[in-house]
């Protein structure tokens, strides 16, 4: 006879079906099952953005040090040049043991284009294989410092280094472009260039209908001394003003105009033939050259010939200046200053403008 007592307790007790024990059992044991799925999914979700976090973390290093590998690999190659402001562009081949080197001049003379002027030529100075310059000069002129300082530092080349300089006047080259020129030992001009407009001119804005009848602003300038303020840019100048400026600031910046010119074209010109010429007219190839202002109507190649003669040389190579690329000109910006309208830049706009400048440019 079996021991139903030890079976039941070696099997457990048996299930009665339809019993309300059992439901809830059966109901325990299936939210254990999908609370372990629950958990499972939960953790494979997590783990899949961890690694997709990582991912993009090794993908931004790489990145960031391919970006330093760069950096480093510019500043060796930039910095390698050492310290030459500029390269060389070919214009013509020849020995590179006679170079001649074209500086240009391009658009309205300010401090900026006459200080590349002056940086390239004093690159020109210390490279011994240069025999000559060419002034290219394609200008209606400018600011009279500006003039007056590419003609200075033009003439301080010629005579510290005995070496020549040909002008090579190319579409305009009027005012102060030709005030520039005068300064070389000979000036070539295309058959189509325009040339002259020897004089000077003043000019500035009067700003007092505009701030007090449109815009309701009424400036108030104090000072000591009659005169401090002439000219204002808040008040319409009265011809005692007008006559002031004349005899102050026109007329001495006319006759070193005309000195200049005499004393540029030395032996062909004399200072009253210069007075008669200097009326603000502008000329012509042709008439500039009947009328003794430049040598020779002409192209670059005859600007180049001119040059190999003074220089007594029978070839050349003849190159021009590029500024050379440099990572600071990447940092650095002027474009936010063009856009800033701050105290300065009303000083500039109501400042007089004292210019050798052909008037069609202003």
């Amino acid at each position: 006879m079996m021991d139903f007592e030890q079976n039941k307790d070696v099997f457990g007790p048996v299930p009665v079906q339809g019993s309300a024990g059992s439901q809830r059992q059966g109901v325990g044991a299936i939210s254990d099952v999908v609370g372990h799925e629950t958990t499972a999914r939960t953790s494979n979700k997590g783990t899949g953005w961890k690694i997709f976090c990582g991912v993009i973390l090794a993908i931004s290093i790489l990145a960031n040090m391919g970006l330093l590998l760069m950096l480093i690999v510019l500043i060796a190659i930039f910095g390698a040049r050492g310290d030459r402001l500029y390269s060389e562009a070919l214009i013509q081949d020849g020995p590179r043991s006679s170079k001649i080197v074209v500086v240009s001049i391009e658009g309205v003379i300010q401090a900026e284009q006459a200080e590349n002027v002056y940086k390239q030529i004093r690159e020109a100075r210390s490279d011994r294989s240069v025999k000559g310059l060419i002034l290219r000069i394609n200008s209606p002129g400018g600011t009279i410092s500006g003039s007056d300082g590419i003609y200075n530092e033009v003439c301080k080349y010629r005579k510290d280094t005995g070496k020549p300089v040909v002008a090579f006047m190319q579409g305009v080259a009027a005012s102060g472009g030709y005030y520039a020129s005068v300064g070389c030992d000979k000036i070539v001009a295309e058959p189509t260039a325009l040339t002259g407009s020897i004089g000077v001119m003043m000019g500035h804005f009067v700003l007092e209908e505009l701030l007090e009848k449109k815009l309701g602003i009424r400036p108030v300038i104090l000072t000591e001394g009659r005169k401090k303020d002439w000219p204002s840019s808040f008040r319409a100048p009265s011809e005692e003003e007008l006559q002031y400026l004349r005899e102050k600031v026109l007329s001495p910046a006319y006759e070193r105009f005309v000195d200049v010119i005499a004393e540029g074209r030395s032996g062909l010109l004399t200072l009253e033939e210069v007075r008669q010429l200097a009326d603000g007219g502008i000329v012509g190839a042709q008439e500039a050259m009947d009328k003794k202002l430049i040598d020779k109507i002409g192209y670059l190649d005859e600007a180049v010939e001119m040059s190999k003669s003074l220089a007594g040389i029978e070839e050349a190579r003849v190159v021009e200046y590029h500024r050379v690329f440099s990572l600071s000109s990447i940092l650095s910006s002027k474009s936010a200053d063009l856009l800033r309208l701050d105290r300065s830049k009303l000083y500039e706009l109501g400042t007089p403008q004292i210019l050798y400048l052909w008037g069609a440019y202003w």
